[in-house]
């Protein structure tokens, strides 16, 4: 009889004697506020781990649609692109991959530039270290065989 042994719920840390018929799987208490916030806690951790099924389920619903849906609302660059020409030429489906996609695209984009940060350490008035392309530049201008005076 395991199953009748108390338990500390989860969510308010209050002890417990889960239900028969869930047993050791219960978590959380019968409190119905315990019950939502174990829900909700639930349905992000599915959410977290399967973060493209909503992107793909309304891409499918929007195609299913009768009438001809709204563009997506997109970040500011991609905003500015004719979504309802591309929306009449790919279609519904077409036109939101597409859109998600430049979205990748764009917050990866940002994130690589995220990544490099400026170096402080070298002032800004001072100009580059001489590279090898003026060498070969200075080469190009007098010939090969020619030296600067």
């Amino acid at each position: 009889m395991s199953d009748a042994r108390k338990k500390p719920c989860c969510i308010c840390r209050r002890w417990f004697r889960p239900d028969p018929r869930i047993g050791s799987r219960q978590r959380a208490c019968r409190n119905p506020d315990c019950q939502v916030a174990r829900r909700k806690k639930k349905q992000k951790r599915w959410r977290e781990r399967n973060p493209d099924y909503f992107i793909a389920r309304r891409i499918l619903d929007r195609g299913k649609a009768d009438r001809p849906s709204e563009p997506l609302r997109l970040p500011p660059p991609l905003s500015r692109l004719p979504w309802d020409i591309a929306q009449f030429q790919f279609g519904v489906k077409g036109t939101d991959f597409i859109g998600v996609l430049g979205k990748v695209l764009l917050s990866s984009a940002q994130s690589q530039f995220e990544a490099y940060l400026t170096d402080s350490a070298r002032l800004s008035y001072t100009l580059p270290p001489s590279s090898a392309q003026s060498q070969i530049d200075s080469v190009a201008a007098f010939g090969p065989g020619e030296k600067n005076a």
